[in-house]
């Protein structure tokens, strides 16, 4: 019996950082990295996938800094089956007080002919040689059959018993193309458990992604047939449809002891708290529907719904809102309020922010109470989500004015700062949002094409606050931006400001990837 099914303990491999990233638009700062690796090392996570160090100088430094302050976690940096690659992750991990090397290789017909061009024969040989080599930086190995599920079945057992002796202590099946059901994949875990003769050496991990809506259903049906870890992420974050969610897994083994009796390390009463800052930091907006960490996720409209819940809450409520760390919608601050309330009520809320941090969102709190008479939870996270992507801005937004209206011409007049420089112009457009839109590009020339524009309130009530969402791409590259305010044109241009200061940071990365 292999030793990770003999335990009901399940590990949480969180790759927000490594796979989440690679979402379309969903570019992360240095210093973004770094705030959401405290955040889950804080939440209990086991192991953090830091990045891909090969990948540029940006990946390397992410990873290294992580590694850095990471105490308690495991740090994991991805590499492929190729040395280079696992002696930059293994540089990049060296202060790691704990750390693992991933390394992965294509096992499935489909990728060794067309996308690795390389024989069987070869792929086997890459398998031992990688993990050999990964064997002289550490002990804790993970190896990857990249489209595991799509796997022929005698060789997937023979690469994996040979990376075992290889010296692999995890081993990871991935769905890497969301291909999978959920009866199908956890019969691919029973048999890997029971034709691999020495799978009792390693803990069976899978990586499940969501093309198909099963990456948690696949993740959970893995579970019950032996894996012991799985690899997840924050919202579910991640390429194409995304990974199996983090927080719908572990809500899951959670809630359904009955069924799944298997547990897992996390603070649940955290979720929420990294939702909300994933969600900042990456623009993208988490759905109102979306499982755990959804505005509606325990919203009740149904009549018949709030009647049961009047009597007794677990008629309509299986999970307690405050298990994710979801705390009722009170007016609690007002323009009176002062410093200490203010740091106070952030910390309810799961936040303790740097002391120029703090002292921004503060200011805009107070600009903020004057403006709206109810300040509710949501606001005060809008305003901490909105300061905490604007960390060491290129370009910032100092003022604009707006002239629209059914007579027209509309226009806007737009004071923004540029590296420390003061740039000011009038621009006319095809309504407000156009005329301010037009007027960034003149005072920050850019080819970006504008991809995506979206707005929600945040609160209920014509004095809420906006948040709006912005994506722009170039030259292949994609970025999301997100900006909030009660003037839904600030908060527009503040999105759009946004993008372009993460694009910025994208053309780094590039022009660091190219002279590696």
């Amino acid at each position: 019996m292999s030793k990770s099914i003999e335990s009901s303990q399940v590990t949480i491999f969180d790759t927000t950082l490594r796979d989440g990233e690679q979402s379309p638009g969903a570019s992360m700062t240095h210093a973004e990295k770094l705030r959401i690796a405290e955040v889950l090392e804080e939440m209990g996570v086991d192991v953090i996938e830091a990045g891909f160090p090969i990948a540029s100088n940006g990946d390397f430094e992410a990873v290294r800094g992580i590694a850095n302050i990471v105490k308690n976690s495991i740090v994991c940096g991805l590499a492929r089956a190729h040395s280079g690659d696992i002696q930059r992750a293994a540089e990049a991990l060296q202060s790691a007080g704990r750390k693992r090397i991933h390394t992965f290789i294509s096992t499935s017909p489909l990728h060794m002919k067309y996308k690795l061009q390389m024989e069987p024969e070869d792929v086997y040989a890459a398998v031992i040689s990688s993990i050999t080599e990964a064997s002289k930086y550490t002990d804790d190995i993970e190896w990857s059959p990249e489209d595991g599920s799509r796997s022929e079945h005698d060789f997937l057992c023979r690469c994996i018993e040979a990376a075992i002796d290889a010296g692999a202590t995890t081993i990871n099946i991935p769905d890497t193309v969301g291909y999978a059901i959920p009866e199908e994949f956890g019969n691919l875990i029973a048999m890997v458990m029971n034709r691999v003769p020495n799978i009792d050496k390693a803990v069976i991990s899978v990586h499940c992604h969501n093309d198909l809506g099963l990456a948690v259903a696949n993740s959970l049906a893995a579970v019950k047939a032996g894996a012991r870890q799985v690899e997840c992420t924050i919202n579910g974050l991640g390429e194409r449809a995304g990974n199996a969610a983090l927080e719908e897994i572990v809500m899951t083994l959670k809630t359904r002891q009955d069924v799944l009796p298997f547990e897992t390390r996390v603070d649940t009463t955290q979720i929420m708290r990294a939702s909300r800052l994933v969600s900042a930091i990456t623009g993208f907006v988490v759905q109102p529907n979306k499982a755990i960490v959804g505005t509606n996720a325990f919203a009740h409209e149904s009549g018949i719904h709030q009647h049961g819940m009047l009597k007794h809450a677990e008629t309509y409520e299986i999970m307690r809102p405050e298990d994710v760390g979801l705390t009722e919608s009170k007016l609690v601050m007002g323009k009176h309020s002062g410093r200490h309330a203010f740091g106070s009520k952030l910390k309810d809320l799961g936040y303790e922010l740097e002391k120029e941090v703090f002292e921004d969102t503060f200011n805009r709190f107070k600009e903020l109470a004057d403006k709206k008479k109810e300040i509710f939870d949501e606001d005060l996270l809008a305003l901490v989500g909105d300061e905490a992507v604007r960390t060491n801005d290129h370009i910032q937004v100092e003022s604009l004015n707006i002239h629209c209206g059914t007579e027209g011409p509309q226009t806007a007049e737009l004071v923004l700062i540029v590296d420390g420089d003061q740039r000011t112009t009038l621009a006319h457009g095809d309504g407000p949002v156009d005329a301010t839109f037009r007027a960034i590009r003149e005072l920050f020339p850019h080819e970006a094409k504008l991809q995506l524009y979206q707005v929600h309130g945040v609160t209920g009530g014509t004095d809420a606050q906006a948040e709006v969402t912005v994506r722009l791409e170039e030259q292949g590259r994609t970025v999301n931006g997100q900006g909030a305010d009660t003037d839904t044109l600030v908060a527009s241009a503040r999105a759009y400001v946004n993008a372009l200061n993460k694009l910025l940071v994208k053309r780094e990365k590039a022009v660091s990837a190219l002279s590696a």
